[in-house]
């Protein structure tokens, strides 16, 4: 887009690039999200920003009637697999708290000067300025829905002191922490309880019935349960072990909010939860930009409007599920829900305070590298392959972090074992939440392609979906939906049989 196109969005107050650009206002000193439902500012007075870092950088400050810090991220780092796409994955999962600008720009291959030039020429801050908006972000959802002394938000947000805290939240919202607490709209939530609710946001339409009930037929037990419409499952973080239920929340199903209540042991964990939480929902998509795509197509566009607002569905953990994925080649949901159980019950780590049938967290692949393949209860070769995958992941062979390049990800599952194409490609999908994976060797696909009378063998198919890039992930669901369940199987058990 272009200025232009982006100051007509702002007069039509157009919703759908909440996220994607930010308008700022030279004359007042605010910046807004492109539907803010104040006066239409007159065009010589408007500046736009790629990032709310950047607006910030510049001296704005946040609009207190629209807040542009809540909305919807841009699909834009789902869709890039460049360095700039992978360090903002990086950045907004709190690697630079973690480990600051050196650690991230190791994690790239990038020296600190390349990382902050490429990031300040693409989003127009650098990745200082761009933890310092996550920062703030973090600290206001903490000073609005908890009770958590201000001055253990002040260090739990990241802050290096109060002094720093009380400076960044006077410059970026024109108010102290203490009155943004008095002036919160709900009571702050006893931390005692440990329990954080928070609303995250979606632009566009979402089937999110249908997304949790995805999540809840793969429910391991343990570790997940869907139960009257809520998904609930333990998360592995920094800093200790968590606890998220996800839920629809009033107000229909375009351009709202995803209900999200965490019980996390750290608050420092709180902005990569709700990372983890969005990427599990795909709540960063555009679905107008899918729809454009898939829309028009014969076979897809029938399919979408049966089901506007379908999602690609994430993970909280790519480890977990790649594990998981190796457990469910050639056998049914069901029976690697089975199986999934078992190894929660033996292998993963027992909860301090259990919470009804969530009561541990998955196997840490550090623990399963360790463990004898021949008492897994599944066949031993499989078990060597699971393995062997958790030896790479434990070790660093094998990145699923935030910020990895995907191309190397799964060209390195596919070297290991027991680990064929549709495995690392459901990984790719899934855990690293590529929007852009076909997976036709997947026996789903497959059959709704037949039932559609279009070529079906991996070769014709991988070649049809091509016109579907840079969504072929969408497209997928759309096929696995059209067959009105997802079939008991996963993937393409014979191709998966006779992989390494």
């Amino acid at each position: 887009m272009d200025d232009d196109q982006r100051y007509r969005a702002v007069h039509s107050r157009d919703s759908r690039f909440d996220g994607v650009f930010y308008t700022a206002v030279q004359t007042t000193g605010i910046y807004c999200r492109p539907s803010c439902p104040a006066v239409t500012p007159r065009r010589e007075n408007v500046r736009f920003y790629r990032s709310a870092a950047a607006a910030q950088e510049s001296g704005y400050r946040a609009c207190k009637r629209c807040r542009p810090d809540t909305v919807p991220g841009s699909a834009e780092w789902n869709v890039r697999a460049d360095v700039v796409g992978r360090a903002m994955r990086l950045i907004n999962d709190g690697a630079m708290d973690r480990g600051g600008v050196s650690a991230v720009a190791e994690t790239l291959g990038y020296s600190e000067r390349q990382l902050n030039r490429l990031l300040t020429t693409e989003v127009g801050a650098g990745p200082l300025a761009l933890a310092r908006t996550e920062r703030a972000h973090t600290a206001r959802i903490l000073v609005e829905t908890t009770d958590l002394p201000l001055t253990d938000t002040a260090f739990a947000a990241g802050f290096a002191s109060v002094r720093q805290f009380n400076e960044t939240m006077r410059a970026v919202y024109d108010r102290s922490p203490s009155r943004m607490r008095d002036d919160a709209d709900a009571g702050g939530v006893a931390t005692g309880s440990g329990t954080i609710t928070l609303r995250l946001p979606y632009r566009g339409r979402i089937d999110l019935s249908g997304m949790l009930a995805f999540l809840g037929e793969r429910a391991v037990p343990g570790v997940e349960e869907y139960v009257d419409g809520v998904y609930r499952r333990t998360i592995r973080l920094p800093n200790g072990p968590g606890i998220v239920a996800l839920a629809p929340a009033p107000g229909g199903t375009v351009g709202g909010h995803v209900l999200c209540r965490l019980r996390l042991t750290d608050p420092r964990d709180l902005a990569g939860a709700v990372r983890r939480c969005r990427s599990l929902l795909d709540l960063d998509a555009d679905p107008e930009a899918v729809a454009e795509v898939l829309g028009p197509d014969p076979l897809l566009g029938p399919i979408l409007r049966e089901r506007p607002g379908v999602r690609a569905p994430g993970h909280v953990d790519p480890a977990e599920l790649t594990v998981r994925a190796v457990l469910g080649q050639q056998v049914s949901v069901r029976a690697a829900r089975t199986l999934a159980g078992r190894l929660v019950e033996r292998f993963g780590e027992p909860l301090e305070r259990p919470d009804g049938a969530l009561t541990h967290t998955f196997p840490t692949p550090e623990a399963l590298a360790v463990a004898d393949p021949a008492g897994m209860s599944i066949p031993v070769a499989r078990g060597r392959a699971l393995v062997g995958v958790a030896d790479a992941l434990a070790d660093g062979r094998v990145d699923l972090g935030p910020g990895c390049d995907r191309d190397e990800a799964e060209r390195r599952l596919v070297e290991l074992r027991g680990i064929g194409p549709w495995t690392a490609r459901y990984v790719r999908m899934r855990g690293l939440g590529d929007p852009d994976v076909f997976l036709e060797t997947d026996l789903g696909v497959r059959r709704a392609l037949e039932k559609a009378a279009l070529p079906a063998t991996p070769a014709a198919a991988a070649r049809g979906a091509l016109a579907w890039s840079p969504w072929r992930s969408y497209a997928t669901h759309l096929l696995w939906a059209s067959l009105g369940a997802r079939p008991e199987n996963e993937g393409d058990e014979h191709r998966e049989r006779r992989g390494r």
